[in-house]
């Protein structure tokens, strides 16, 4: 990998630890307020040096929300669920557990500023869409349902996903959310078999 700045080839080991070090600050502060001097100063770098590895504060956390989104695709990868309901359940069990917690808060505020800096998190943008429906889509391709069919159960649960994800960050009224939660599985279940 080398800097778009200069030509001299980036350290990979040094990337990979100021990147995990980016994203447990990115973690505990968010990036609402981002600034690069105490991002630096927490991450024992400097801003010249972030940019040298990143090349700008945007770039910095698209790297550190990718290598977030990697982690969650390996997690949904290892989901072994017999139904596509059990599926649901377990990416719900996964991503509303507390100690995912942080990620799902950092998520939806990357979220609301890429919706109104399209341009600039375009890839971000994408991917959070089409990595979820593609793998929503694989698993009810599995129990036989039609491609058109498919496409439109994943847009459903994609959006009651994130919106039991939003109502949970907003409220940590778990029970509620949990209840309402077995109730759209069971209206999915519906859905699947019709």
């Amino acid at each position: 990998m080398y800097s778009s700045e200069m030509s001299r080839p980036i350290n990979e080991e040094r990337f990979e630890d100021l990147r995990s070090a980016i994203i447990q600050y990115l973690l505990d502060h968010g990036i609402t307020n981002l600034s690069l001097r105490p991002l630096a100063k927490a991450v024992r770098s400097s801003p010249r040096a972030l940019l040298y590895h990143f090349g700008s504060k945007e770039k910095l956390v698209i790297s550190a929300l990718g290598e977030i989104r990697q982690r969650q695709l390996l997690l949904f990868l290892q989901i072994q669920s017999d139904t596509f309901i059990d599926a649901c359940l377990e990416v719900w069990n996964a991503l509303s557990s507390p100690s995912l917690e942080k990620q799902v808060r950092l998520f939806f505020e990357l979220y609301g500023i890429a919706v109104r800096q399209p341009a600039l998190y375009k890839e971000f943008l994408t991917s959070v869409v089409g990595d979820w429906l593609e793998f929503t889509v694989q698993q009810l391709r599995k129990e036989g349902v039609q491609p058109q069919k498919a496409l439109s159960l994943a847009t459903i649960v994609l959006a009651g996903l994130r919106g039991f994800l939003l109502d949970l960050c907003a409220t940590q009224d778990r029970e509620r959310i949990n209840q309402a939660v077995f109730v759209w599985v069971g209206t999915l279940q519906e859905m699947v078999t019709k």
